[in-house]
């Protein structure tokens, strides 16, 4: 039975795009070492396709730090999408938004012909941790196809955690590090308020977690080179590949 769906409710989507979005631990990092990977890639990076694009963050980086590139940014999220086009607006038609769903293959069917099996680079943020594992190594196999020799792979992900010591762990580090975002916008509830709120929240029964050293190995075994895990904080990560 699918749990991901929880994500096409907006209520859901907004509390986590205004609660929970902006105090993710070294969100902005992330996003700079995927950058910093891209930049080393021996291909320009004009085609780029971001799954699971939320309100688009990601595919801004990509617009703002290269001018040349397109963005097709797609979820299965209205809500999400909304936001993602006032997000992308500015860039006009170097981002195209899509409405598909990565559960099943058939998400390829929406891309345009032209770019089917071209793409520089695909990223994904805070989205395949959703699907089963099956779906999410079909899925990673999709994503090789789809990319052009020397293109990269990079997934921004929430991870499995060893051990449910270490889960406690982070979701107590998660806690404080909403908690003091929360304090800076205003909000004056207390640190259990917010724990339960945007921590120990109902989509989190979505999350079907893997560890990146598995993750890591999965893609290995597809044909990626250069496979690593290139950023980990508890249960936060930078890993992928090349073709």
């Amino acid at each position: 039975m699918r749990t991901d769906q929880i994500w096409q409710n907006r209520t859901v989507a907004e509390t986590f795009l205004t609660g929970v979005r902006g105090a993710i631990p070294f969100a902005t990092e992330q996003i700079n070492i995927a950058l910093r990977i891209l930049d080393q890639l021996s291909i320009p990076i004009q085609h780029v396709a971001d799954l699971g694009c939320g309100d688009g963050t990601i595919a801004h980086a990509i617009l703002t730090h290269y001018p040349d590139a397109h963005v097709t940014a797609i979820d299965f999220s209205e809500p999400m999408l909304e936001q993602a086009a006032q997000r992308l607006q500015p860039f006009g038609d170097r981002a195209t938004l899509m409405q598909a769903d990565l559960y099943t293959s058939d998400w390829q069917a929406s891309l345009d012909k032209q770019a089917v099996g071209t793409f520089d680079a695909v990223l994904s943020g805070y989205c395949i941790h959703h699907l089963p594992d099956d779906r999410k190594q079909a899925l990673y196999r999709e994503i090789f196809h789809q990319l052009r020799s020397g293109g990269c792979f990079l997934n921004i992900e929430h991870v499995a955690s060893a051990s449910p010591w270490i889960e406690a762990l982070f979701n107590d580090t998660l806690v404080d590090s909403i908690y003091h975002w929360h304090q800076t916008q205003g909000d004056r509830r207390s640190r259990e308020e917010i724990g339960q709120t945007f921590v120990y929240r109902e989509d989190k029964k979505a999350n079907i977690l893997a560890p990146v050293e598995v993750q890591c190995e999965w893609l290995r075994a597809i044909g990626f080179q250069q496979v690593d895990c290139f950023f980990k904080f508890f249960e936060l990560a930078v890993f992928g590949g090349m073709r």
